[in-house]
């Protein structure tokens, strides 16, 4: 495999994208993250103050624990999508590429059918024997249980279009399935918007939200992929052998590295909200803990979407042996999302307790040490969460096991020594504590050692950069606070105008090409 067999002119079945070279791939896969981040921000910002509107603060974090619950429904992929796009990758090389990926597709395409029933039937019936509403103390919170089961079972049969989305991955039409997603997204915005207006019950929204990703994931699975790659209906090829149970199994185990990874980063950013509703007896510090986790989630959830169009090029470089691009790549790509992550944080910091009030109408206090603890810390995990997604498609699969599983026994181990004493910040201070220590103090300086010649000068770079636009944007902010007096929504929108004008005033000499090529050159590589 070469580079060069990556853009390739597209052939019949669609399975490559014409002329698109590395610096397209990666504009559109971040075009379409993008939007989903800006989708992700309206489901999770935007529409709370419509819930607070009808809802009472106890009903919103009840929301908020079934939509948590809901997320974590994909630890179910045990890890098979990573698997089938290192499969696909490798059946690229292969002199039967579509037979071989059509084969393994319909094979593991039963697997996940199997992993829907045995799931569905053990959570009816753990349903059945403990209630949701008791374990998380939400008795007196109508239709709780039911909405908690129609979400987690809606959730649960759209896992199948994971393994449709690794084949768009690998055939690159990345962003094809990212824009069905979004499409699926807005709708399901739209449809709780008016379950909340006809009904405003719990489980009407459940149901919103849930129909519109089970049409997303219908329309990806039985008619996009179809269309788009004749291949895998298998049309005048042999009928299909199904795969025996040793195989089936076999694919789990080979699964495992990249499942304790998936399952340890959606543990930090959802566990926390059940333990804090089931460890925290006050219901307005488990809805506090819940909105103030959403930003620092998303800032790490941008780094992570900012990061996987890199992963994918990184791991060809490093599948074809090229590794002067990739240590290039790699150390430009670390200083891009560490830098990102940094200049969001810069900017909320300053703003955030303006919005939070606006935000919840004031209904809900501001906690000031528990949202800057979350914000600093997602700061310092940006340049892990490159070296994880990168080591997702490496193949580095004892060091993801290693990594990812001790930082989820150090994540459980001080969050129930830590909530129950400090309540919302001891949830925190586990999630920056596992970061620093595991992911980036293991996982990702390991990463770096292996991938470039000098580790230790790219980590002090990446440090001083981080401290320096932290700090700069936060006494920018400081300023404009207090040069700018007032309250409401016109003067917080003011105070961010002038912020961004502010910061773009200072990062206008980068629009220079050879001032960039030069401070490219500086990055320690």
């Amino acid at each position: 495999m070469t580079d060069k067999q990556i853009d390739v002119p597209e052939p019949a079945d669609g399975s490559s994208r014409p002329g698109v070279g590395r610096a397209g791939r990666l504009l559109q896969g971040w075009s379409a993250n993008l939007v989903q981040m800006a989708l992700g921000l309206s489901q999770q910002l935007l529409l709370i103050p419509a819930f607070l509107h009808v809802w009472t603060g106890d009903t919103l974090a009840a929301w908020l624990a079934i939509y948590a619950a809901g997320s974590l429904v994909v630890v179910a992929d045990a890890g098979l999508q990573l698997r089938a796009i290192n499969r696909f990758l490798a059946f690229k090389a292969c002199a039967d590429c579509d037979g071989r990926t059509a084969n393994f597709y319909s094979a593991l395409l039963r697997i996940y059918f199997v992993i829907i029933a045995v799931i569905g039937v053990l959570l009816c019936a753990a349903v059945a024997l403990a209630r949701p509403s008791i374990v998380l103390g939400f008795q007196a919170t109508p239709t709780f249980d039911a909405a908690m089961l129609v979400m987690i079972l809606g959730m649960l049969l759209t896992l199948p279009a994971n393994l449709v989305s690794g084949l768009y991955r690998v055939r690159g039409r990345y962003g094809r399935t990212v824009w069905l997603q979004n499409a699926a997204l807005l709708l399901g915005q739209i449809a709780q918007l008016a379950a909340l207006a006809l009904f405003g019950s719990l489980l009407a929204v459940a149901i919103a939200f849930v129909s519109t990703q089970l049409l997303f994931a219908l329309l990806l699975t039985a008619f996009d992929a179809p269309r788009l790659f004749p291949f895998l209906q298998r049309r005048g090829k042999p009928p299909f052998v199904p795969p025996s149970l040793r195989w089936s199994v076999g694919q789990f185990g080979r699964a495992v590295p990249f499942a304790v990874a998936n399952i340890t980063e959606l543990a930090l950013v959802n566990v926390p909200v059940l333990l804090v509703s089931a460890l925290v007896t006050n219901r307005v510090a488990v809805a506090q803990w819940g909105l103030t986790r959403v930003i620092a989630s998303l800032v790490r959830g941008l780094c992570l979407q900012a990061a996987l169009p890199l992963a994918a090029e990184l791991g060809h470089d490093h599948a074809i042996g090229d590794k002067d691009r990739l240590r290039r790549l790699y150390a430009h790509g670390s200083v891009f999302v560490t830098g990102l992550a940094c200049v969001i944080v810069a900017g909320l910091l300053p703003f955030w307790p303006d919005f939070f009030a606006l935000w919840t109408h004031g209904s809900i206090p501001y906690d000031a040490p528990l949202t800057v603890t979350l914000l600093l810390g997602s700061a310092v995990v940006a340049p892990s969460l490159l070296a994880l997604a990168f080591a997702n498609h490496s193949n580095r699969g004892d060091l993801l096991i290693r990594a990812k599983g001790l930082q989820l026994v150090v994540f459980l181990a001080l969050s129930f020594v830590l909530i129950p004493r400090l309540g919302p910040l001891g949830a925190a201070l586990a999630v920056v504590a596992s970061d620093i220590l595991v992911q980036f103090g293991l996982l990702a300086l390991m990463v770096m050692r292996q991938t470039l010649h000098h580790p230790g000068r790219h980590v002090a770079f990446l440090i001083v950069m981080a401290v320096g636009i932290v700090v700069s944007g936060w006494l920018i902010g400081q300023a404009i606070i207090l040069l700018v007096p007032g309250s409401g929504l016109l003067h917080f929108l003011v105070e961010c105008a002038i912020w961004l004008v502010a910061v773009g005033g200072l990062a206008s000499p980068l629009l220079s090409k050879a001032l960039r090529e030069r401070l490219r050159a500086l990055i320690p590589a």
